[in-house]
């Protein structure tokens, strides 16, 4: 879909018969530095065809690059996938469950298989350390109250290494939080911020995790007449002036149409965190003009690629376009204000171009 509202489907799954090519793609598509998308379906039922893990191009060529259980997944299928620095791409699947690893190519290898009680995984993230992260909705040490699930745990936070070294890094005890389905951020002070969908005497929570495993409350849904919202399922996002975001899928002013309930609310969330700059896209070669957002922007004064000085314009109050400038490594991306320098919260990766 273009910005200005025109869409086209280049793709429609479940073209050919049994669907080899998978059924169900519900979470969303993955642009890597190749600047193909990577996804995943999943399926049910023998007639729904395989789960898979997937590329197309945005011209529209899919190409299926892993099947999980020809014929039927009735466990479920993968999580979003994500890049990560070593070039290849980590997931979680809901049947077994387990975490893995796959190659561009296609090879995957199942890096630790959780146990049963740990169930339905996050989709991960790589830190900072280069460890990746998760949530799962239950197992754990401590039992859950759950009128559906008796004697299973509220849910769990983990780590795992790229060979696979597994930890359970907080095991949540329902007055903390229960049952987090959305995955972690790492925000830019280092620590790991999530959602609970329930627990904490009220309808889901808020909560920081610092890298060695101390869980803090930020906030508790429905403690205040739930205007604030019940039930966040999605994960948050850290917006360029500092501040957490996210979404509850019910309370708010309403009513709604369940059973009086407000219809969902859209909420921040100030820890005390500075504003920072972020890229678009996050890798690019040489030569190519990116677009640098933040808050304020206006009155920037220079641009630095890892140290390198760039050409660039000041778009809009919120957006920058900078040249990747010639001789420029992988590092941050620092954007000098009148007010000081903002950097991005990630590194920018330099590529070469083909002919390199």
């Amino acid at each position: 879909m273009t910005p200005s509202g025109t869409g086209s489907t280049f793709y429609n799954f479940c073209s050919l018969a049994n669907c080899p090519d998978g059924w169900h793609p519900v979470t969303g598509l993955l642009q890597t530095t190749n600047r193909d998308f990577y996804g995943t379906t999943g399926s049910s039922g023998t007639s729904a065809g395989p789960s898979t893990i997937f590329k197309i191009t945005t011209s529209g060529t899919l190409t299926t690059l892993y099947t999980f259980c020809p014929g039927s997944c009735p466990s479920g299928g993968p999580s979003t996938l994500i890049e990560a620095t070593d070039g290849n791409f980590y997931g979680t699947t809901d049947g077994g469950p387990a975490v893995f690893k796959m190659t561009p190519s296609g090879k995957l290898t199942t890096l630790y298989t959780l146990s049963p009680t740990d169930q339905i995984p996050s989709a991960l993230i790589q830190a900072i350390d280069g460890d990746f992260y998760g949530t799962t909705f239950y197992g754990g040490t401590n039992t859950c109250p759950n009128q559906f699930q008796d004697n299973i745990g509220c849910g769990t936070i983990f780590k795992i290494t790229s060979s696979g070294v597994f930890t359970t890094l907080h095991s949540f005890d329902f007055s903390d939080g229960a049952w987090p389905e959305g995955p972690l951020i790492q925000a830019t002070d280092g620590n790991f911020y999530g959602t609970t969908t329930g627990g904490g005497y009220g309808w889901g929570t808020v909560f920081r995790l610092t890298p060695t495993g101390t869980l803090t409350t930020l906030h508790i849904f429905c403690s205040q007449g739930c205007l604030d919202g019940q039930i966040p399922y999605a994960g948050l996002v850290q917006a360029t002036n500092g501040d957490l975001y996210g979404t509850a899928r019910d309370g708010g002013a309403g009513p709604c149409y369940i059973l009086g309930q407000g219809c969902g609310t859209v909420f921040s969330l100030s820890v005390g965190l500075g504003p920072f700059v972020k890229m678009l896209p996050s890798a690019a070669p040489a030569g190519e003009v990116i677009r640098i957002l933040g808050t304020d922007l206006t009155g920037a004064t220079s641009v630095t690629f890892n140290g390198t000085a760039s050409g660039f314009s000041v778009a809009s109050p919120t957006q920058i376009l900078a040249k990747v400038p010639a001789g420029a490594t992988t590092g941050d991306i620092q954007a000098t204000l009148p007010g000081g320098t903002l950097s991005s919260k990630v590194d920018f990766d330099v590529l070469r171009r083909p002919a390199e």
